[in-house]
């Protein structure tokens, strides 16, 4: 897949935004990143796209700009050089697709069924638009296409917002949706991008869906870890679990049978997508010892630590 189509992957939501006057254009670049998403679509249905276009990326670098409801290869011309990296239609216009893969653009044309996928896939597409989404037939109509069509994936766009992201997110083959619920048209005009990047960072946590999953406690042998699992147990009922390197007192307590990470032990913490919050916790300035993750058969990523502790603890991440 694109460099750029993996790293919009990685940040999950992408932001639709229509401005209508190029003053808003760098605020709202700023609530975005600081909301914790640093990427933005900017659609080609207003005059003042173009220069918002221009302004974001050359003041924010590390903002993904992209445009969209691009319509012809004029358009795409202007929007590359106004700092575009990626190009995304309502449709699958042919001309404007091949226009784009002949110059190596990223491009995501929008789809609504197998025939529009068919020609995606003959022109080498690798993911899709799935427009509009929900009107379209929403998640299941998205199943149903991509079962035949084994390596494409989709972006889904159109009636996506926080109650039901997570449910697009959750199908393997979307690689991230885009939305507009964060950037309220009627709050950009009012100039409101504080609530702007309020509702972006509650977005990120939203996808995310961080929570405590358990306690470690390192125990200095087996016996010691027995007798604070079977303490656990008589104080709360919690049931007795015992592994190869751990005993559990219920879902909430791992006692670790000899000292492992963390000085008095570890932390848990679950997540949707793992590898999306490695992403943004990296973003947050945060580092991960990548040589304590740990796979499934398939080769997905399950958990791992951060570096450092944290109050005497370690903590990791573990895919819910």
């Amino acid at each position: 897949m694109n460099k750029v189509l993996e790293e919009i992957s990685k940040i999950g939501i992408v932001p639709v935004i229509a401005l209508d006057d190029v003053k808003d254009a760098e605020p709202l670049a700023k609530a975005l990143i600081d909301g914790g998403l640093p990427c933005a679509e900017v659609t080609f249905r207003t005059a003042a796209a173009e220069e918002s276009i221009r302004i974001m990326a050359s003041k924010f670098p590390e903002l993904l700009v992209g445009a969209g409801t691009v319509l012809t290869t004029e358009q795409v011309d202007r929007a590359v050089n106004a700092g575009a990296k990626f190009i995304v239609s309502p449709g699958l216009n042919p001309k404007v697709v091949k226009y784009c893969v002949d110059k190596g653009i990223p491009i995501t044309p929008g789809t609504a069924n197998p025939s529009d996928v068919e020609q995606a896939i003959e022109m080498g597409l690798e993911v899709v638009k799935f427009f509009p989404a929900e009107a379209a037939g929403g998640l299941n109509m998205i199943k149903s296409m991509a079962a035949p069509y084994v390596n494409m994936k989709f972006m889904p766009t159109g009636g996506i917002n926080a109650s039901n992201v997570c449910d697009y997110l959750d199908f393997n083959k979307i690689i991230a949706c885009g939305g507009s619920w964060m950037v309220n048209k009627a709050m950009v005009a009012a100039g409101d991008f504080a609530g702007i990047e309020k509702l972006t960072r509650e977005a990120v946590e939203t996808m995310l869906g961080f929570e405590l999953k358990h306690i470690g406690i390192n125990a200095q042998d087996e016996n010691e870890a027995d007798s604070v699992a079977t303490s656990l147990n008589k104080m709360f009922g919690f049931e007795k679990k015992v592994g190869n390197s751990s005993i559990f007192a219920g879902t909430g307590f791992e006692i670790m049978k000899k000292p492992y990470l963390g000085a008095n032990g570890h932390i848990a913490v679950q997540t949707n997508y793992i590898n999306r919050a490695i992403y943004h916790l990296e973003k947050r300035g945060f580092a991960f010892d990548m040589d304590t993750a740990k796979y499934d058969a398939k080769g997905n990523m399950k958990a791992v630590y951060f570096k450092g502790e944290f109050g005497g603890f370690a903590i990791h991440l573990v895919q819910r």
